[in-house]
C-alpha cells in the first residue's frame, strides 16, 4: 500500500458502495442503532443518479403514491425542493408530486446529478455528525480475508493520496459497490455475462453460457443548449473509427426492426418526441430568470459495448474505459458537427456547450461509467426471466415471492453487449424483490444490496433500476439488522418462517411495500393488513384481484379470497359477505389479540 500503517478499525457492518443500495442499506441500520462504515470510490453518494450522471430517474408510473421506500421518496421530494431553490421555480406544496425540472420525456424526475449527492449527505450527516456513520470517500475495497465461511476483515485503500487506509473488522458485510466486488475478493461464486437456456430455463437465454456478454457501460456527459455561440470541442482521438463502428446516428430500431428517427428539437417524422427532451435535467423555461436549457446524453450512440471491465487485467480495463471516454466525446463531437439539422439547413449544433461542473470533472463525463450489469451472486434464490415477463404471467403480478422484501417494476431492459449488438425492452409484470436472491450460499456475514443480486443476465434488466436498486439495499440493511439483533445468519431469515415474518413485519412498518397494491399505499391504515394477506397469498390466480392491481377495498371477497382470509383468521369467523376492508380490519384484531 503506502507509507504509513493502515488503522484497524471494528465496526457492526461494512458497507462496500455509496450509491443508492448503499445509502438505503446505511440510513437502514443506523436508524436500527448498529454503527456502520459506508465507502465509496468517487466524490459523490448517489452512484447512477449521481456519480454515474443517469439523474433522469427509471422509474414505474406508480412511484409517487406506490412501490418506493419512504426513504427513496424523501430523496426525491427533497431534490425537487433543492432544485425548484435554486432555479427560482415557485411550486406550490401539492404540485411536487408533479415538477419535473427537465421536463424530461424519458422520466418524471430529471435533475443535476450533484443535487442527489447533496440530498443524499443530508440524509446521512445526523448519524455522520454522532460517529454512528463513518463515510469513507475516494477509498475502495482492496482485499477481504475470510475465516469459517465469514468475511473477518476488508482492506480499504484510497483511490487518491498517500494514505494507507484502513482495515475494517466488520460483524457484517453489505455488497452494494457497483460490480460485486466482494465476490471476487471472498473467492465466493458468482456469475457474470448471459447464462445457458440449460442453466436458467429461459427461453430468450442462449444455448451455451456467454460469460463476455455484460451489457455495455456508458460516460454520461451532459450539454448546454446555447444559440448562436459556438463550442465545438477538438476532435478526440479515433472518431473516425469510433463514429464508424458504433454507428452514431439519431435513429434507433424497433424490436420488429423498423427505424424510429428523432429529430433533435421537434418531434420526429413518425410523431417520436424530440431527441433533445429525452433525458434533459434543466428546462430553461421554468426557471427564474429563463435560462438555457440542460441535457443529459445516455444514447445507444454512446453505450460502451466493445470489451467488459469485469474479470480483466488492469491494463485492459483501464483502455477500455479510456476508449469509452473517448466514445462519448466522439459523439458530442458528432452532435456538434455532423448531426443534420432539424431544418436541413447544415450540419452539426456547435451551440451545444459540454458542462463539466454539471458532472464535477475537469472532463465533462460522468465520474464512473454508468453500470448495467455487475458480478451476480448464485444466491439462495435466483430471480430468471419468466418470474416478471408479461409473456410468461398472465395476470396483473409477477410470480409471487413468499420472501419478498420489496417490489419493482420496469421493462426487461438491455442494451448492446460484447458479441450481441441487439437490445431488449421486453414488457414486464409488477414484481417482488425475494429476500434469497440478496444471500450468498457460501458467506455467512454477507448479503448483496443492489444490482449484484441473484438475477440473471435477463432478469437484471428489471431489477437493476433506480427505485429497485434503494429498495434492495433497504432490505439488505433490515435483513443485516435482523441477523445482527438476534444473533444470527441472514441465511437464516431468509430459510427460516418465523424471523422472515418478523423482518417483513418490520420492513411493512417502516412503509416499505412487499407486494403490489397501488391503491393502499403506505400511508393507508389498511397497508400492513393487505400486505399480509398478498403475502399469505390470499389473492390465488382464480381470485379477480388477481387480474389487476387495485384491492378495491369496499368490494367483497371472491369466495376463495373469503376461505383465505378465513384461514388466517381461524377460529375466529369470518363474515360471509365480507369486504376486503373488513377482513383487513378483523385481521388486524387477531393479530393485535396474538
Amino acid at each position: 500500500m503506502t507509507h504509513t500503517q493502515a488503522t484497524t478499525i471494528d465496526v457492526d457492518v461494512l458497507i462496500l458502495g455509496a450509491g443508492l443500495g448503499g445509502v438505503a442499506a446505511a440510513l437502514t441500520l443506523c436508524a436500527a442503532g448498529y454503527t456502520c462504515m459506508l465507502t465509496e470510490p468517487t466524490a459523490w453518494l448517489g452512484g447512477q443518479a449521481s456519480s454515474q450522471g443517469v439523474s433522469a430517474l427509471d422509474e414505474h408510473r406508480f412511484i409517487e403514491t406506490f412501490g418506493g421506500s419512504p426513504g427513496y421518496l424523501q430523496m426525491r421530494h427533497a431534490i425537487r425542493e433543492r432544485m425548484a431553490h435554486l432555479y427560482g421555480c415557485a411550486i406550490a406544496d401539492d404540485a411536487y408530486a408533479h415538477y419535473n425540472p427537465g421536463n424530461a420525456w424519458v422520466s418524471n424526475l430529471c435533475f443535476l446529478p450533484r443535487i442527489a449527492h447533496e440530498v443524499l449527505h443530508d440524509m446521512l450527516q445526523p448519524y455522520v455528525a454522532s460517529g454512528q456513520l463513518a463515510l469513507r470517500m475516494h477509498y475502495e475495497l482492496d482485499t477481504l480475508q475470510c475465516q469459517d465461511r465469514r468475511i473477518v476483515s476488508a482492506t480499504l485503500t484510497p483511490v487518491h493520496g498517500a494514505d494507507a487506509g484502513a482495515v475494517v473488522r466488520p460483524r457484517m458485510v453489505v455488497d452494494a459497490s457497483e460490480l460485486g466486488e466482494s465476490l471476487p475478493a471472498a473467492n465466493l461464486t458468482y456469475v457474470v455475462g448471459a447464462e445457458s437456456h440449460a442453466d436458467t430455463g429461459e427461453a430468450l437465454a442462449p444455448s451455451e453460457a456467454r460469460p463476455h456478454e455484460i451489457q455495455g457501460f456508458t460516460y454520461c456527459f451532459a450539454v448546454e443548449y446555447c444559440p448562436g455561440e459556438y463550442h465545438r470541442i477538438a476532435q478526440p482521438e479515433g472518431y473516425a473509427e469510433l463514429r464508424d463502428r458504433q454507428p452514431f446516428t439519431l435513429t434507433l430500431t424497433s424490436d420488429a426492426g423498423e427505424p424510429r428517427p428523432f429529430l433533435v428539437f421537434a418531434d420526429g417524422p413518425t410523431g417520436l418526441p424530440p431527441f433533445w427532451q429525452y433525458r434533459r435535467l434543466l428546462d430553461g423555461a421554468q426557471c427564474q430568470p429563463q435560462r438555457h436549457d440542460i441535457a443529459m446524453i445516455n444514447w445507444n450512440s454512446n453505450d460502451y459495448h466493445h470489451g467488459s471491465i469485469i474479470d480483466v487485467p488492469a491494463h485492459t480495463k483501464a483502455a477500455r474505459l479510456d476508449e469509452a471516454k473517448r466514445l462519448s466525446l466522439a459523439f458530442l463531437y458528432w452532435m456538434q458537427s455532423e448531426m443534420p439539422r432539424d431544418d436541413g439547413s447544415g450540419l452539426g449544433y456547435p451551440e451545444l456547450r459540454l458542462v463539466p461542473e454539471i458532472m464535477g470533472t475537469h472532463d465533462g463525463l460522468s465520474m464512473a461509467p454508468y453500470i448495467r450489469e455487475s458480478r451476480r451472486t448464485t444466491g439462495l434464490r435466483r430471480i430468471v426471466a419468466e418470474d416478471v415477463l408479461v409473456s410468461a404471467q398472465p395476470q396483473a403480478r409477477a410470480r409471487p415471492f413468499a420472501d419478498s422484501v420489496g417490489v419493482g417494476w420496469y421493462f426487461m431492459d438491455l442494451h448492446p453487449a460484447p458479441g450481441n449488438p441487439k437490445s431488449m425492452f421486453a414488457p414486464t409484470r409488477p414484481f417482488q424483490i425475494p429476500l434469497g436472491a440478496l444471500i450468498p450460499p457460501d458467506c455467512d456475514n454477507l448479503v448483496m444490496g443492489c444490482k449484484n443480486i441473484a438475477t440473471t443476465h435477463l432478469s437484471n434488466g428489471s431489477y437493476r433500476l433506480h427505485p429497485v436498486e434503494w429498495n434492495i439495499g433497504m432490505a439488505a440493511g433490515a435483513c443485516v439488522a435482523h441477523a445482527l439483533q438476534h444473533h444470527c445468519r441472514p441465511a437464516d431469515v431468509a430459510g427460516k418462517e418465523s424471523p422472515l415474518r418478523q423482518l417483513q413485519s418490520a420492513l411493512l412498518a417502516a412503509g416499505q411495500p412487499l407486494a403490489w397494491a397501488v391503491d393502499v399505499p403506505p400511508t393507508s391504515a389498511l397497508f400492513v393488513a393487505t400486505q399480509q394477506a398478498l403475502l399469505a397469498g390470499v389473492v390465488g390466480t382464480d381470485s379477480p384481484r388477481a387480474e389487476r392491481l387495485h384491492i378495491a377495498v369496499d368490494e367483497l371477497l371472491h369466495p376463495s379470497e373469503h376461505a383465505r382470509f378465513q384461514a388466517l383468521v381461524a377460529p375466529h369467523t369470518l363474515p360471509q359477505h365480507a369486504t376486503w376492508r373488513m377482513a383487513c380490519e378483523w385481521l388486524q384484531t387477531v393479530s393485535a389479540e396474538q
